[in-house]
């Protein structure tokens, strides 16, 4: 494994909460926290999947 540092540039006026997960579970898991924590809060999930693979709703992915 390789880790990275990268750095972030935000306005001052914004709080960022940023995390990495390798399940969506866990990534629903962290919204269902934000959206109980503060209701009125605004989130944005973004999915990188990696090149050369192909999903399907409930199956495991396949080499293409």
């Amino acid at each position: 494994m390789e880790i990275t540092s990268v750095a972030i540039h935000k306005p001052e006026d914004v709080n960022l909460i940023l995390g990495q997960s390798h399940f969506i579970k866990t990534v629903e898991d962290l919204h269902e926290a934000l959206v109980g924590a503060c209701p009125g809060s605004s989130s944005g999930s973004p999915s990188v999947r990696p090149p050369g693979r192909r999903w399907s709703a409930g199956a495991a992915p396949t080499m293409s």
